[in-house]
Parts: structure tokens; sequence; C-alpha cells
């Protein structure tokens, strides 16, 4: 897919130690300059604290804030569930259209198991190139109501763009929504169906750039993530980190925006 690959380029460029200095628009982008410690994003906390919108927690405390990407449901997302409980770690899922539609009664275990549902938009397109906030909130309020008649409840005001991708249109017009954009300061290529990362290469990537306020990424659709999720939370629990949810984090906001 053509929003997949833009996604794999900003992420290898991330590996490579890339930075991306431009802060008004872009792809997502990270610089990890040390292990345990957070990455350079392309933007900064003060920046996006304009805006209603992090990347990163408060490096003075062993918090880690789980986030899956919800695009389709292969299977994985059960045992992943099931680890998640297992640890009592609370987890925000930013999900689109057709995977509620498809997937009604797991959205609602979702929900029901205490996670936060977070907006990724009905149709994931590339919210940087709506430019009016009709176009740019239409995404938003379909997938509010499909939720909705789907459980019952409201979703929860935490937005997250397709790929990363966005403008300062953008974030501002979803903090005029209501909304709290949520971007990530750990990911690796997780999401290919077809070519599934290994245990080892996975663990090589999470375990060293695991850093206090991490805002991690994964995608729920990935078989590795289903395999290694029990193991990958006793090893931070090891490490003593806690698993917090995004309403802490940006009740706490004025001791992130560093």
């Amino acid at each position: 897919m053509k929003i997949k690959a833009l996604f794999l380029i900003f992420i290898l460029s991330a590996s490579a130690g890339l930075s991306v200095h431009a802060a008004e628009s872009g792809n997502w982008g990270l610089s990890f300059q040390q292990n345990g410690s957070a990455p350079k994003g392309n933007a900064t906390s003060e920046y996006l604290a304009k805006y209603d919108a992090v990347y990163v927690g408060s490096s003075n405390q062993n918090v880690i804030y789980l986030t899956f990407d919800a695009g389709f449901e292969n299977g994985n997302m059960p045992p992943i569930l099931d680890a998640l409980k297992k640890h009592n770690a609370t987890a925000a899922f930013f999900v689109v259209g057709n995977f509620i539609k498809d997937n009604p009664e797991l959205t609602k275990r979702i929900c029901d198991e205490g996670h936060i549902v977070g907006n990724h938009t009905f149709h994931h397109p590339d919210m940087s190139k709506l430019t009016d906030i009709d176009s740019f909130q239409k995404e938003l309020s379909s997938l509010e109501e499909l939720y909705k008649e789907t459980t019952g409840k409201d979703m929860s005001r935490f937005y997250r763009p397709p790929c990363g991708k966005y403008s300062e249109d953008n974030l501002a017009n979803a903090k005029k929504l209501g909304y709290r954009t949520v971007f990530w300061s750990l990911a690796y290529v997780d999401w290919m169906k077809d070519k599934q990362p290994s245990s080892e290469y996975a663990f090589s990537k999470l375990m060293p750039r695991i850093h206090p306020g991490a805002i991690v990424l994964l995608h729920s659709t990935s078989k590795t993530n289903a395999d290694i999720m029990d193991e990958l939370l006793t090893r931070w629990e090891q490490q003593g980190y806690k698993f917090g949810n995004l309403n802490d984090l940006f009740e706490s906001r004025p001791s992130i925006a560093e």
C-alpha cells in the first residue's frame, strides 16, 4: 500500500538516526540519540503542547504508555488483549471504520476491558491534505458515530493521524474539535502481514530503546506482537516500568512539556 510505504520511509529514517526538523507539517519522525532516553521528534513537546498534542511523557517517571493502531483484524487482537489483561495494563487502540464494522464484538471487548478507543479516522486518509475543518471533522465524526452505534458509548477524544502525516492546521483543527493528538516515541516495522519480523528482531528494537515516558506504537494486526506481548510486558516490568494510560499523561501535562 502507498500509505504503508510512506510510513516505512519515516520509520527507516528514524532508525537510521535521521532527524526531521520541520515542525509545522510532514511525516512524524524520530531521531534516537541514546538507548534508554527519549528520542527527538520532528516537533518539540513545547510546539505540540500548543495543540494539546504529545509524543512522549515525563522523563522522570518509569511509565510506559501502550498504544496500538488497529486497521484490520487477522486473529492477533485477542492474544494481545489477553496479555494486557494478565499484566493489568491499560492500552489505547486507535481504530478505523472498517475495523469497527468488521469486528463489532471485538470492539466491544476492547471497550469493556477498560482500554481507551481512540480515533484513527474513518477511511485512514492522508489528513495533511484536508485543508478545511469540515472535511477533517467528517473523518472523525463518522467514526465517532459508528463507535457509538456499536458500543453505545462515546469515543474517547484522542486522535492519531494516519501514518503520522500531519500539518499545523490539522493539529489546530483537532484541538478545536476537542481532540488530543497522540504521536509516539517508540515504534518498529511490524505491520507487514506477509513479512513479519522475528521475535528476536522485535526485542532488539523494543528493548534497548524503551525509555521513561515512552508512548509505544504497535500494530495489533502483527502476529509477532501477539506472540511476544506477554514476554515483552514482563521484560519491561522487570526493568522497573509500569503501564500508564493517556488520560493520566494529559492530566500531568505541565510535567511533560519540558
